[in-house]
């Protein structure tokens, strides 16, 4: 007897409700990593919404599901809502599944979930692949706490996000879109200093791969070779842990209250933390240049400062 046949036999166990939405976790790579209980309401649902629905139908053709299929993703999920809902309130049953991993974790469906909640809509999450918790355990780093950040912003709030992570006192997990990689890497590095850290690509897939390394390293050996796939980026907590006043003792960065040069005396502390990140980038294999431009970008002062700061550091030895 063929999976998809046993599958198909032993997934017989859940009743579908009327008016119940279906929160469903995909494979994050491997489509034999479903859940036979998801397998089961897939099949057994009127209508599955999805992120993508070409990406779909590919795990719903591997067991031969035949559910219809309407989209529903960050572009048309305001709108794509109203329908589904009114579905629901007239007893219909909907399943939700992204691309990969569970609906709302940094994918659509959290408008749906919320406007079914505040309609009174019953919703039945069933859990299953992430590739977050999947990062965190092939990091080999500590995995009793930690802090899921999902994508970082690419906007002016990057800043901030990025101080904020600072202020953590546990291993921290990002998504990254593999083009964006090494600017992460850099930005990471400058603001949380020399930590462990681990990029996670294609988890679960023919090509996975887990690099592990300092974030300095990481950084010069993806700006060496392009990664491909999409990336979790794990990084260490700060060495024990520590924290003083409540803020993390390290990097600082420049944010709306002002330059902030934790760790550091505050005589001459500016001076030292340009120096201090520049240094990493050109131990990470940037250019003398390049590594002036790149600093005095992340920490938002003048080339010009970031040069002099250096050549007075590198005349005092």
């Amino acid at each position: 007897m063929g999976f998809v046949s046993f599958a198909a036999r032993f997934c017989t166990m859940n009743k579908i409700e009327p008016g119940t939405l279906y929160v469903c976790a995909t494979p994050i790579g491997n489509l034999a990593d479903v859940t036979l209980r998801v397998l089961d309401v897939l099949r057994s649902v009127d209508l599955v919404a999805a992120e993508d629905t070409r990406h779909s139908r590919k795990l719903l053709s591997r067991y031969e599901i035949r559910t219809p299929v309407v989209s529903c993703h960050e572009h048309n999920e305001r709108s794509r809502t109203v329908d589904l809902v009114e579905r629901l309130v007239q007893g219909g049953s909907v399943a939700l599944v992204s691309d990969a991993g569970l609906p709302g974790i940094s994918d659509p469906g959290g408008v749906l979930i919320a406007a079914c909640r505040e309609r009174g809509i019953a919703v039945d999450v069933l859990p299953g692949p992430s590739a977050v918790v999947t990062a965190l355990v092939a990091s080999g780093l500590a995995a009793d706490t930690y802090f899921f950040g999902g994508f970082l912003p690419v906007d002016k709030k990057r800043r901030e996000a990025l101080s904020g992570l600072a202020e953590l006192a546990c291993t921290i997990v990002l998504y990254e879109a593999p083009h964006r990689l090494v600017r992460t890497l850099g930005d990471l590095a400058g603001v949380l200093g020399e930590r462990d850290a681990a990029v996670c690509r294609e988890l679960t897939k023919i090509h996975q791969q887990v690099h592990r390394g300092t974030l300095t390293a990481l950084l010069g050996e993806f700006k060496a070779l392009a990664p491909r796939g999409e990336c979790s980026v794990v990084v260490a907590p700060p060495q024990g842990g520590a924290t003083t006043g409540g803020r993390r003792q390290g990097l600082g960065v420049r944010g709306d209250t002002g330059f902030e040069a934790r760790g550091l005396s505050h005589e001459g502390g500016e001076g030292d933390l340009m120096c201090r990140l520049w240094r990493e980038l050109t131990d990470a294999g940037m250019e003398t240049k390049e590594a002036v431009r790149e600093t005095a970008r992340r920490l938002d002062v003048p080339k010009r400062e970031v040069y002099r700061a250096v050549m007075i550091k590198e005349d005092q030895k």
